[in-house]
This record gives structure tokens, sequence and C-alpha cells, in this order.
């Protein structure tokens, strides 16, 4: 037998695994359902949610052969539609796009049972989106910074709409750090919170940017800060909390898809696969900025190192101002 230098034995044994691999990841994302296709939304119809689902499934119905249905299922926080993919069968065929919202589940003061995040997967992100904080249009401050000194002084309390469980958190948050005699009035949905704002029946809430624009523009309701990282695109002037020197108020929106615990990786793989070629379309993204989000597509693992750095954040801030 010839004798083979060791760099060449490590060369040749590094290419036959790059080989392997090169034939294994088609494997993966060749999967595809055998029947129709529900992704669960635990949320009402027509939020940013929503209209990011029904874009998506469209598409990837249409690369899949087989309906992709978006099923509201809203209540208790995005809790039962959530528990609806606990329970289905680690197949694939049954998904679950949600938000941040979901690390923050087991820390509800009415909460009992087991955390439902650890009865997931993650998937793949499709899309982000800021939060922004909205005031009415003739409240007496235009940053952040401004909000706080006018509701510190103030004769009378501020109030704030919440309409989720983070939006709680940061309401907590505030109190605790900033506004002690903050009111905060806890909603059942974005709409009733804006129209609330615009009759001045309270002062400020965080929203969604898509919620925002359109009463901005109408002077009816103003954004007072963005919580991204960077400028919203919908509205370039509004400085972030971390220009104004509040950091620790900054958020962002994801939406995700999960899939129940136990899917086999090359179920995940595949759907991820599909959701990444969906992206390319132009209608998807449009769809999506339509909604005030950005897309943003992540692998299995990339998306589940995010949701694990979002729970332990969350845990962290639930644990100094309790969801009562």
């Amino acid at each position: 037998m010839p004798f083979k230098p060791r760099t060449a034995i490590r060369c040749h044994h590094i290419a036959t695994l790059a080989a392997i691999a090169a034939a294994a990841a088609p494997a993966l994302a060749d999967w595809k359902p055998t029947r129709p296709v529900t992704i669960v939304v635990p949320y009402v119809a027509g939020g940013g949610t929503d209209t990011t689902a029904r874009a998506t499934a469209r598409l990837l119905s249409e690369q899949w052969g087989q309906p992709v249905v978006v099923e509201n299922v809203p209540g208790a926080d995005g809790l039962i539609g959530t528990r609806r993919v606990n329970e289905s069968k680690p197949d694939g065929h049954t998904l679950l796009l949600q938000t941040p919202a979901i690390v923050l589940t087991k820390h509800a003061p009415a909460f009992k049972g087991a955390d439902p995040l650890a009865r997931l997967v993650p998937v793949t992100n499709i899309a982000q989106s800021p939060g922004v904080i909205v005031a009415n249009g003739k409240f007496p401050a235009s940053t952040l910074p401004e909000l706080i000194s006018y509701c510190r002084a103030a004769a009378q309390p501020c109030s704030m709409g919440t309409g989720e469980n983070v939006a709680k958190l940061f309401g907590r948050q505030l109190q605790a750090e900033a506004i002690p005699n903050l009111i905060v009035v806890n909603y059942k949905g974005t709409a009733a919170i804006i129209t609330d704002m615009i009759a001045n029946n309270v002062n400020f809430a965080v929203t969604g940017v898509a919620s925002a624009l359109p009463h901005q523009k109408a002077g009816t309701l103003k954004i007072v800060a963005s919580q991204g990282v960077n400028r919203s695109s919908g509205a370039p002037e509004v400085r972030t909390v971390i220009e104004t020197g509040l950091p620790q108020y900054e958020y962002t929106t994801w939406f995700g898809l999960f899939a129940v615990k136990d899917t086999p990786p090359a179920v995940t793989q595949g759907i991820y696969a599909a959701v990444r070629e969906a992206m390319r379309n132009p209608d998807l993204q449009k769809a999506i900025a339509a909604a005030g989000a950005e897309p943003l597509v992540n692998t299995p693992d990339e998306f589940a190192a995010q949701v694990r750095k979002e729970d332990e954040r969350f845990t962290a801030l639930a644990k100094r101002f309790p969801l009562d």
C-alpha cells in the first residue's frame, strides 16, 4: 500500500466530510408536507403577525403544492393558540407564528402549568419590527426624555395603554425607574388603545410602527421614540431610545415560526429552506414592509439562540418588575 503523507490523509478526510455534508444538505431541505399545513397565529386577525403569516403562507403553498392555512386562535395573551400547537403531532404540519411575548407567558401571574416555550422548537424568523412609543397628538412631549420629565411633574398622573405582556413589562419598568405615579391600563388589543389615545383617554402606549404611522401623518398621534436599534424607515426623523440615552427601553419584535417539540431536524430544516426561498419574492417583502417590518430569515440554530437570549433578558426583567 503506497504511503500517504499525514497532511494528505487529513485533507482527504476533510474533503470526504465536506462531500457528505454537501450530500446531506439537499436531503434536509427536500422535506415537503404530504397534506395541508396550518400556521396558527395566536392573536386576532388583521395585526402585523397575521399579515406576515398570510403573505408567507401563500408562497409556501405554491412551493409545497399543498394548502397552507392561517388559523387565528386568540386569547390569554397568545397562550390558547400556542397550546393548540403544543398538542399537535411533531410532523411539521402544524406550525406557530409567535412574537417575543411567548417568553413572558410563564411569568404571567395567572399562568399555571408547563412553560409552553419548552414544548416548541424554533424553526426560523420571518421578520422583525421595532416597537414605537406613541402619544396623543397634542401631548406636550416629543421625545421619551421629555415624556418622562412631563409625567413626573404633571399634576394628574399620566396613563399608558398596554396590549400584551411585553408592553406591560415596559410599563412596570417605567413605573419603577422613571415615572412612579404612572397608571398602566391593560387592553385586549392595539385597536382599542389607538382609539383611546386619539380620544386622549390614555396618554401614550407602545405599538407597532405600522399601527402608528397613519395616525402620525394625520396628526392625531405622535411617535415619541423608536425602540429599535436603528431608526425606523417609516419614521426616520424619530430618534431611537438609544440615541436619547435610554437604551434599557430598546425592544424589537420578531415574528418567528415554531414547530412542536420532537419535530425531526430534517423537517425543520425543510421548512426553513422553504421560507428562505419564499423571502426572495418581492411581493412577500412588500407585504412585510407594509406591516411595518423587515424580512429576517435565520437558521433553526440561529433562531434558537435568539429566543434563548430574549428569554434570559425578559426573565431577568420579570423578576425585577413582576407582572402583577
